[in-house]
Protein backbone atom coordinates (compact mmCIF):
# COMPACT_ATOMS: atom_id res chain seq x y z
CA UNK A 1 0.00 0.00 0.00
CA UNK A 2 3.03 2.47 1.11
CA UNK A 3 4.81 1.89 -2.44
CA UNK A 4 1.76 2.05 -4.34
CA UNK A 5 1.12 5.49 -2.79
CA UNK A 6 4.25 6.95 -3.53
CA UNK A 7 4.14 5.56 -6.94
CA UNK A 8 0.75 8.18 -6.65
CA UNK A 9 2.92 10.88 -5.69
CA UNK A 10 5.71 10.41 -8.51
CA UNK A 11 3.10 10.64 -11.06
CA UNK A 12 1.48 13.45 -9.17
CA UNK A 13 4.32 15.50 -8.98
CA UNK A 14 5.37 14.46 -12.58
CA UNK A 15 2.12 16.02 -14.03
CA UNK A 16 2.88 18.83 -11.94
CA UNK A 17 6.32 19.38 -13.54
CA UNK A 18 4.71 18.92 -16.95
CA UNK A 19 1.77 21.64 -16.40
CA UNK A 20 4.04 24.13 -15.37
CA UNK A 21 5.78 23.89 -18.57
CA UNK A 22 3.05 24.24 -20.86
CA UNK A 23 1.44 27.63 -21.53
CA UNK A 24 -1.28 29.84 -19.48
CA UNK A 25 -3.98 28.66 -21.20
CA UNK A 26 -2.95 24.66 -20.94
CA UNK A 27 -3.04 25.43 -17.09
CA UNK A 28 -6.29 27.19 -17.05
CA UNK A 29 -7.75 24.26 -19.08
CA UNK A 30 -6.22 22.06 -16.21
CA UNK A 31 -8.57 23.77 -13.95
CA UNK A 32 -11.96 23.33 -16.10
CA UNK A 33 -11.18 19.85 -17.41
CA UNK A 34 -13.11 18.69 -14.17
CA UNK A 35 -16.01 19.72 -15.29
CA UNK A 36 -15.89 18.66 -18.96
CA UNK A 37 -16.26 14.70 -20.11
CA UNK A 38 -14.23 15.68 -23.08
CA UNK A 39 -10.64 16.61 -22.58
CA UNK A 40 -7.63 16.74 -24.63
CA UNK A 41 -5.49 13.76 -24.13
CA UNK A 42 -1.41 14.60 -24.53
CA UNK A 43 -1.37 12.84 -27.68
CA UNK A 44 -3.27 15.72 -29.55
CA UNK A 45 -1.13 18.72 -28.01
CA UNK A 46 1.30 18.67 -30.67
CA UNK A 47 -1.23 19.90 -33.15
CA UNK A 48 -1.66 23.32 -30.76
CA UNK A 49 2.16 23.38 -29.81
CA UNK A 50 4.04 22.18 -33.30
CA UNK A 51 4.20 24.84 -36.04
CA UNK A 52 2.63 22.06 -38.55
CA UNK A 53 -0.20 21.43 -36.50
CA UNK A 54 -3.91 22.25 -37.19
CA UNK A 55 -4.30 24.08 -34.45
CA UNK A 56 -0.82 26.05 -33.73
CA UNK A 57 -1.16 28.56 -31.31
CA UNK A 58 -5.21 28.32 -30.71
CA UNK A 59 -5.98 28.28 -27.13
CA UNK A 60 -6.43 25.20 -26.07
CA UNK A 61 -8.87 25.91 -23.49
CA UNK A 62 -10.82 27.25 -25.13
CA UNK A 63 -11.25 24.50 -28.24
CA UNK A 64 -11.68 22.45 -25.22
CA UNK A 65 -15.05 24.86 -23.65
CA UNK A 66 -16.71 25.07 -27.34
CA UNK A 67 -16.02 21.55 -28.11
CA UNK A 68 -17.95 20.40 -24.85
CA UNK A 69 -20.42 22.66 -25.30
CA UNK A 70 -21.42 21.59 -28.50
CA UNK A 71 -21.54 18.19 -27.06
CA UNK A 72 -23.69 19.17 -23.62
CA UNK A 73 -26.29 20.70 -26.22
CA UNK A 74 -26.85 18.28 -28.57
CA UNK A 75 -25.59 19.57 -31.71
CA UNK A 76 -22.35 17.15 -31.39
CA UNK A 77 -23.58 13.93 -30.61
CA UNK A 78 -21.06 10.51 -29.99
CA UNK A 79 -20.80 9.26 -33.61
CA UNK A 80 -19.19 5.36 -33.56
CA UNK A 81 -15.77 4.99 -34.53
CA UNK A 82 -13.64 2.06 -35.78
CA UNK A 83 -13.63 0.37 -32.55
CA UNK A 84 -15.92 0.74 -29.39
CA UNK A 85 -13.56 2.83 -27.98
CA UNK A 86 -13.24 5.12 -30.34
CA UNK A 87 -16.12 8.35 -31.06
CA UNK A 88 -16.18 11.30 -33.21
CA UNK A 89 -18.31 14.58 -32.78
CA UNK A 90 -18.26 16.64 -35.42
CA UNK A 91 -18.30 20.63 -35.16
CA UNK A 92 -18.35 23.31 -37.54
CA UNK A 93 -14.78 24.92 -37.49
CA UNK A 94 -14.53 27.82 -35.17
CA UNK A 95 -10.69 28.20 -35.73
CA UNK A 96 -8.44 28.58 -38.53
CA UNK A 97 -7.74 25.38 -39.24
CA UNK A 98 -7.33 24.56 -43.08
CA UNK A 99 -8.16 21.51 -44.82
CA UNK A 100 -5.33 19.08 -43.93
CA UNK A 101 -5.44 17.19 -47.51
CA UNK A 102 -5.48 17.60 -51.34
CA UNK A 103 -6.70 15.19 -54.24
CA UNK A 104 -3.61 14.37 -56.18
CA UNK A 105 -3.69 14.98 -59.89
CA UNK A 106 -1.18 14.97 -62.91
CA UNK A 107 -0.72 18.92 -62.10
CA UNK A 108 0.65 18.27 -58.39
CA UNK A 109 1.81 14.57 -58.11
CA UNK A 110 5.59 15.50 -58.99
CA UNK A 111 5.18 18.04 -55.92
CA UNK A 112 4.90 15.06 -53.62
CA UNK A 113 7.68 14.24 -50.52
CA UNK A 114 8.02 11.17 -48.61
CA UNK A 115 10.32 10.66 -45.94
CA UNK A 116 10.04 7.91 -42.53
CA UNK A 117 8.57 9.69 -39.81
CA UNK A 118 7.08 8.65 -36.26
CA UNK A 119 4.13 10.58 -34.54
CA UNK A 120 5.93 10.15 -31.21
CA UNK A 121 9.78 9.86 -29.83
CA UNK A 122 8.17 6.24 -28.54
CA UNK A 123 6.85 5.11 -31.95
CA UNK A 124 8.46 3.43 -34.68
CA UNK A 125 9.07 5.19 -37.78
CA UNK A 126 6.79 4.54 -41.01
CA UNK A 127 7.07 5.45 -44.67
CA UNK A 128 4.75 8.95 -45.22
CA UNK A 129 3.95 11.43 -48.37
CA UNK A 130 2.73 14.80 -48.15
CA UNK A 131 2.04 17.98 -50.41
CA UNK A 132 4.71 20.69 -48.90
CA UNK A 133 2.47 23.71 -48.08
CA UNK A 134 4.87 26.02 -49.59
CA UNK A 135 4.71 24.19 -52.87
CA UNK A 136 0.89 23.77 -53.36
CA UNK A 137 -0.40 27.40 -51.38
CA UNK A 138 -2.44 27.85 -48.87
CA UNK A 139 -5.34 25.37 -48.54
CA UNK A 140 -9.09 26.96 -47.46
CA UNK A 141 -10.33 26.60 -44.19
CA UNK A 142 -11.95 23.72 -43.50
CA UNK A 143 -15.68 23.47 -42.87
CA UNK A 144 -15.90 20.85 -40.26
CA UNK A 145 -13.57 19.16 -37.24
CA UNK A 146 -13.64 15.70 -36.59
CA UNK A 147 -13.08 15.68 -33.37
CA UNK A 148 -11.75 12.40 -32.78
CA UNK A 149 -12.29 10.90 -28.80
CA UNK A 150 -11.11 7.44 -26.99
CA UNK A 151 -12.46 6.49 -23.92
CA UNK A 152 -10.32 6.51 -20.34
CA UNK A 153 -10.03 2.68 -20.28
CA UNK A 154 -8.39 2.22 -23.90
CA UNK A 155 -6.10 5.24 -23.02
CA UNK A 156 -4.96 4.16 -19.63
CA UNK A 157 -4.61 1.08 -21.46
CA UNK A 158 -2.28 2.37 -24.15
CA UNK A 159 -0.36 4.47 -21.72
CA UNK A 160 0.74 1.69 -19.61
CA UNK A 161 1.82 -0.30 -22.42
CA UNK A 162 4.16 2.56 -23.66
CA UNK A 163 5.49 3.51 -20.13
CA UNK A 164 3.30 6.44 -20.04
CA UNK A 165 2.57 6.84 -16.18
CA UNK A 166 1.58 10.80 -16.01
CA UNK A 167 -1.05 9.83 -18.62
CA UNK A 168 -3.40 7.65 -15.55
CA UNK A 169 -4.84 10.08 -13.77
CA UNK A 170 -7.10 11.60 -15.80
CA UNK A 171 -10.78 10.80 -14.89
CA UNK A 172 -12.17 12.41 -17.71
CA UNK A 173 -14.83 9.74 -19.58
CA UNK A 174 -13.23 11.15 -23.16
CA UNK A 175 -10.01 11.76 -24.13
CA UNK A 176 -9.56 14.36 -27.54
CA UNK A 177 -6.46 12.43 -29.05
CA UNK A 178 -6.70 13.80 -32.44
CA UNK A 179 -8.79 16.30 -35.02
CA UNK A 180 -8.88 16.42 -38.26
CA UNK A 181 -10.21 19.93 -40.44
CA UNK A 182 -12.21 18.44 -43.63
CA UNK A 183 -15.13 19.59 -45.49
CA UNK A 184 -17.51 16.70 -44.52
CA UNK A 185 -18.90 16.13 -41.43
CA UNK A 186 -18.36 12.51 -41.26
CA UNK A 187 -15.62 10.47 -40.91
CA UNK A 188 -12.78 10.28 -44.00
CA UNK A 189 -11.40 6.83 -44.37
CA UNK A 190 -7.80 6.33 -41.64
CA UNK A 191 -4.30 6.41 -43.13
CA UNK A 192 -3.53 2.44 -44.19
CA UNK A 193 -0.58 2.52 -42.12
CA UNK A 194 -2.66 4.07 -38.95
CA UNK A 195 -4.52 0.66 -39.59
CA UNK A 196 -1.79 -0.99 -39.56
CA UNK A 197 0.11 0.63 -36.86
CA UNK A 198 -3.36 0.10 -34.73
CA UNK A 199 -2.62 -3.51 -34.46
CA UNK A 200 0.62 -3.44 -32.29
CA UNK A 201 -0.71 -1.46 -29.31
CA UNK A 202 3.35 -2.06 -28.34
CA UNK A 203 4.10 0.15 -30.90
CA UNK A 204 1.34 3.15 -29.88
CA UNK A 205 -1.43 1.13 -31.67
CA UNK A 206 -4.90 0.73 -30.32
CA UNK A 207 -4.56 -3.21 -30.37
CA UNK A 208 -7.44 -3.23 -32.72
CA UNK A 209 -7.14 -6.09 -35.27
CA UNK A 210 -7.37 -5.52 -38.99
CA UNK A 211 -10.36 -5.39 -41.41
CA UNK A 212 -9.46 -6.20 -44.93
CA UNK A 213 -12.66 -4.25 -46.58
CA UNK A 214 -12.27 -1.26 -44.81
CA UNK A 215 -8.56 -1.07 -45.01
CA UNK A 216 -9.15 -1.57 -49.35
CA UNK A 217 -11.32 1.35 -48.35
CA UNK A 218 -8.80 3.29 -47.16
CA UNK A 219 -6.12 2.65 -50.10
CA UNK A 220 -8.49 3.65 -52.92
CA UNK A 221 -9.55 6.82 -51.05
CA UNK A 222 -4.98 7.72 -50.02
CA UNK A 223 -4.17 6.62 -52.97
CA UNK A 224 -5.29 9.82 -54.44
CA UNK A 225 -5.18 12.08 -52.02
CA UNK A 226 -1.89 12.99 -49.55
CA UNK A 227 -2.00 15.10 -46.23
CA UNK A 228 -0.82 18.68 -46.82
CA UNK A 229 1.87 20.17 -44.24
Amino acid sequence: LKARRMRALRRSILRRSILSSRPDSLRCLCAVAMAHKLVLDPFVLRSFDEPTGCLYQFDKSLFEKTVNAAFEDGSAPLVDGYAPFCKHVFVPNFTPAKVSALAISKENEALLRSAYEARTEQELPVLARWFPKEAVGEPPVAKFLDVILYSREQIRKEATAMGRPEELEEDAPWGIISVKPQDVDYELPMQPITMMRNTMVEEGGSGVPLEREKYIASVEFWAGHALIK
